[in-house]
């Protein structure tokens, strides 16, 4: 699947907000979709790229041997999802960051989905 399908996929998930792909090392995005007046994808997946480097070096600081699949930071109103690409396939430093409205997602199936878009899409 490629970027603009995967982000309609992603968009088609129960309370989904917005969704971008970013790159992790540069912090730009490959592609957005979503967001509006309050909810700047741009910025926000910029932002969060901060959040995974920093959770890498932590790792890498602790010597673990395994790998990221996603990090949630859970708001009252919002969940924020960001699941790495993987990096053998993708052969690069991407993540899908998708923005879900809290009172109507589930959780659990937009994780589910959205590995689901992760594992189908290649860059």
């Amino acid at each position: 699947m490629n970027i603009d399908t995967a982000l309609k996929e992603c968009m088609s998930i129960a309370g989904a907000v917005g969704v971008a792909l970013v790159d992790y090392e540069s912090g730009m995005s490959l592609g957005v979709s979503g967001g509006g007046d309050w909810l700047n994808l741009e910025l926000a997946a910029a932002g969060n790229t901060e959040v995974v480097r920093s959770e890498l070096r932590t790792m890498s600081t602790l010597a673990l041997s395994d790998s990221i699949e996603d990090i949630l930071i859970t708001l009252h109103r919002q969940y924020h999802l960001i699941r790495l690409m993987d990096a053998v396939k993708s052969k690069n430093s991407l993540f899908l960051y998708l923005v879900l409205e809290r009172e109507v997602a589930n959780l659990a199936l937009a994780r589910h989905h959205l590995k689901r878009v992760e594992s189908d899409l290649y860059v």
